[in-house]
């Protein structure tokens, strides 16, 4: 039964974080508006169906599962496919993603062959510090032993406080026998800024592959990296990167624009446009822009492209974006679970119907970053 109250309060939680945010960015509009009333009839009639489910159902039920997996998702999946409810694993997760920084080892895991293997540790991280290296196989987590266990459940093993000590003990090719470190977490960064060089003398590269709390910051020292001001070109690659903190795309912009452009502007209910301009501008700052994008370019990168785009900043190179022009708002609510909703819709200053940015220069320069990148889609960062 105590699953069963907190599932309920769950779902009021949701309820109540839709209903709010509503409330902020929505007006009184012609159309019924729901009531207090009709919020306390909802939360009784879904009561009554997980009761008689609990008592009825052929087998026992996993009310968390129900709850997590079937009720909250299935109410946002009605909305649009970006609404979504978090768990407690997964909000702390996307809350890690925004802040760009975690606690662990240092190292990105995978699967291979039903183990869970190295792909790379961080260079100056503490799994890289104690000796661990790429290929070699975690047999064991201080005393867990890893067989079984899937690479998220190896992951949240590896992660933890600061200044914490794990013991991980590996199998490596050439060895007899399994070697132990002793490691000391740390803080660890998500770095938006994966690769920065000169491709050759004036011609300046930058890759970025998201947008999260420190990515203004790294930009600007990777634009000082590169001597930006003197180059005769510059590269800013944002293949693949699906987009993230609408304040950080905005400050992105801000250093290629001139002062006073219009970067994006923001609809919703309340707020019929609200609009972004470039608040300090590039500063003097305007060498040539190449801009890649690819299909898997979304969200921030296609506002960040997009204000490139309708300001004749630079050249949109590659396919055209993922298309979301979308703008969700993060609640945290009870059991450490989260919610990210729709709350409003974003344009650029040449609004179309699509968000999506038609690109009409096909990609050809021989850049290929991403194959520094291990093979593995469910990789994990611990």
């Amino acid at each position: 039964m105590k699953a069963d109250r907190r599932g309920i309060i769950l779902v009021i939680g949701v309820l109540l974080a839709s209903a709010v945010l509503g409330g902020i960015y929505g007006p009184p509009v012609k159309a019924r508006v729901a009531s207090a009333d009709d919020y306390q009839s909802s939360v009784r009639n879904f009561t009554r169906v997980l009761a008689t489910v609990q008592a009825n159902y052929a087998e026992p039920l996993d009310t968390d599962k129900v709850i997590y997996q079937g009720a909250i998702p299935g109410m946002l999946r009605v909305l649009d496919p970006h609404s979504n409810f978090f768990d407690p694993r997964q909000f702390a997760l996307l809350r890690e993603d925004q802040h760009g920084k975690y606690y662990g080892v240092g190292m990105t895991v995978g699967p291979h062959d039903n183990r869970t293997i190295v792909l790379a540790p961080y260079v100056g991280a503490p799994a890289y510090n104690a000796g661990i290296r790429s290929g070699d196989i975690i047999l064991k987590v201080d005393d867990k032993l890893t067989d079984g266990l899937t690479t998220s459940e190896v992951a949240d093993l590896l992660k933890g406080p600061k200044g914490t000590v794990v013991h991980i003990t590996v199998g490596r090719e050439g060895y007899p026998e399994p070697l132990t470190f002793t490691v000391t977490r740390d803080e660890i960064p998500r770095h938006s800024v994966d690769l920065v060089t000169q491709l050759r003398p004036g011609l300046g590269y930058i890759r970025l592959s998201s947008f999260n709390e420190t990515t203004d910051h790294e930009l600007a020292e990777a634009l000082k990296q590169v001597n930006a001001a003197s180059l005769d070109g510059l590269i800013l690659d944002m293949r693949g990167n699906p987009g993230g903190l609408l304040n950080e795309a905005v400050a992105v912009a801000d250093m290629f624009l001139d002062k006073n452009q219009l970067i994006v502007s923001h609809h919703g209910r309340a707020s019929p446009d609200r609009p972004y301009y470039a608040i300090r501008g590039n500063q003097g700052v305007t060498v040539p822009l190449v801009v890649l994008i690819n299909g898997n370019s979304a969200s921030a990168t296609e506002i960040v492209a997009g204000a490139v785009q309708d300001h004749d900043r630079g050249l949109i190179v590659g396919e055209t974006s993922f298309g979301k022009g979308l703008v969700q708002t993060v609640t945290q609510l009870s059991e450490n679970t989260g919610l990210a909703l729709t709350t409003a819709r974003y344009y650029p200053q040449r609004a179309t119907d699509s968000a999506r940015l038609q690109v009409r220069v096909p990609l050809r320069l021989p850049l290929q970053p991403q194959a520094t990148r291990a093979p593995y889609a469910d990789q994990v960062d611990r």
